[in-house]
């Protein structure tokens, strides 16, 4: 590796000029590679955190769609039986009618219940 040397040069401005010369000569490549090594392993570090979240917020999606579908599926069977026994001429009073509103309230409550509980979960986490 070459090197410049400056002579005469003593003041204030010495440093600086030593340092431009060898910055501008290629004395300074290590330390330019050095950093240009770091660099790049920052943003590689920083695109696989983009990537972990990315893919965080897609299970997220997943796993609320699947939950829709499934309280659908257990609460429409008791949604189908209360609207079937109203239009079908049954009573309030009949037995049967009133557990499956019961039933179905209850459904409806676990659900809000679960749908507040999710979203103050992800409100405490932000």
């Amino acid at each position: 590796m070459k090197t410049v040397e400056i002579t005469g040069s003593s003041g204030p401005g010495a440093d600086t000029d030593r340092d431009l010369i060898s910055a501008l000569s290629g004395a300074q490549a290590g330390r330019d590679r050095s950093v240009a090594y770091r660099t790049r392993r920052v943003v590689l570090t920083s695109l696989g955190v983009m990537q972990e979240q990315k893919a965080g917020r897609r299970r997220s999606r997943s796993v609320a769609l699947a939950s829709i579908l499934l309280v659908a599926l257990a609460v429409g069977p008791f949604v189908w039986r209360v609207v079937d026994d109203l239009i079908g001429g049954e009573h309030w009073e009949d037995l049967a009618t009133q557990v499956t509103i019961l039933v179905g309230f209850f459904f409806l409550a676990m659900l809000a219940a679960a749908i507040v509980a999710g979203w103050m979960r992800g409100k405490s986490q932000s």
